[in-house]
């Protein structure tokens, strides 16, 4: 649009998945500051998927409905090179018998109202596609409102309830009542999703000879809950492995590429709250004309997701190690694809996971 205004409209379809979003940008809000305004509506059905027909179960569906305000200004102090973004968010979860493992109830729904703040730090350089010095820091935190402190509940006594149910489920699986008892409990405490969540990544670039770069990269994510009555969530969790391509967020999930792994191979089925992952990655140019950038990179990588703070051990990290390649068009933006090998095996096997192939299209690792 005329002064950098940006609309998008965005329909997705499959079989298995449907995907409508509007958004708009305003870079300059009131005319005479660099303050970005953002807002987006969004609407995300899934269909649960029939092992024997091989198709779509029409009649059992999640369906997510989401809209965002998003605030974003550059900051001067302590230097020019910071940015502060805030955003809020209301997204509703609903589940129409979708039965799958990953939500022990199967019929519901699930509110999410939450604040984001953050924080970023970027003075790469020279160029935003082949940068050759600086470095890039984040830090955000996404909050819901404490609902257990004024909703009148006894989480207490509902988690000593589920934790009978499970006890009854452990003796006999086949147990409806208490099954369906578990789902009641669920329901109840995730009605309106209560946690904090933090995300912290950050990477440099350093120019080793004429154009050879090196860009070593950290990041940590963390999911909580405020009331341990209560319990951490099952949306907004970790999904670590592969190149997080076709891999739709439709729970709130946080995809985490780590190559050398099939995607989300290296969380449980219901995803980590917590994760870590270290990357060291050398570059080198092939050309860097303004009409196509081509670069060349080895890697070396290593990362995991872990269920709770008791099993956090950030050197206990599934290893990877390859070569890949980036074009740049304008017309395209950034592609690429790149060979990793698997050094570990992966959750419930035996064996080095070996090679894997990964195909990018405009996310960066």
């Amino acid at each position: 649009m005329g002064d950098g205004q940006k609309l998008a409209l965005r329909l997705q379809a499959s079989r298995f998945f449907q995907t409508y979003s509007f958004s708009f940008s305003e870079p300059w809000l009131g005319g005479k500051r660099p303050v970005q305004f953002s807002a987006s509506i969004s609407h995300t059905k899934q269909f649960l998927f029939d092992r024997f027909t091989g198709n779509a179960d029409r009649s059992r569906s999640f369906n997510i409905t989401g809209i965002t305000l998003g605030l974003a200004k550059r900051l001067t102090v302590p230097d020019n090179y910071f940015t502060l973004s805030q955003a809020l968010s209301y997204q509703v979860y609903d589940l129409n018998n979708y039965n799958t493992g990953l939500f022990t109830f199967g019929d519901g729904s699930s509110k999410n109202l939450s604040y984001t703040i953050g924080l970023t730090r970027n003075n790469t350089r020279i160029d935003p596609i082949y940068p050759t010095g600086g470095s890039n820091f984040s830090i955000t935190a996404k909050l819901s409102p404490p609902w257990s402190l004024f909703d009148g509940k006894d989480y207490e006594a509902l988690a000593e309830d589920r934790e009978e149910q499970e006890r009854l489920l452990s003796l006999d699986p086949t147990d409806v009542d208490a099954a369906n008892r578990r789902s009641e409990i669920d329901q109840e405490r995730f009605n309106w999703l209560e946690f904090y969540k933090v995300n912290f990544k950050a990477d440099w670039y350093t120019e080793i000879t004429k154009d050879l770069v090196l860009r070593p990269s950290v990041e940590f994510g963390f999911l909580g809950a405020y009331n341990n009555d209560r319990g951490v969530i099952p949306f907004e969790r970790f999904f670590v492995g592969g190149d997080g391509l076709g891999n739709f967020a439709l729970d709130g999930r946080q995809v985490v590429q780590l190559r050398g792994y099939p995607n989300q191979s290296l969380s449980t089925q219901d995803g980590g709250s917590i994760y870590n992952k270290f990357s060291l990655e050398l570059r080198y140019p092939i050309t860097l004309k303004a009409s196509a950038k081509i670069y060349a990179l080895g890697f070396l990588e290593g990362g995991n997701s872990y269920n709770s703070f008791r099993d956090f051990n950030p050197f206990n990290v599934k290893r990877s190690a390859g070569l890949g390649v980036r074009i740049f068009m304008p017309a395209f933006g950034l592609l690429g694809i790149d060979f990793g090998h698997g050094f570990d095996p992966i959750p419930g096997g035996t064996v080095k996971n070996g090679w894997e192939t990964h195909f990018i299209i405009g996310q960066q690792f």
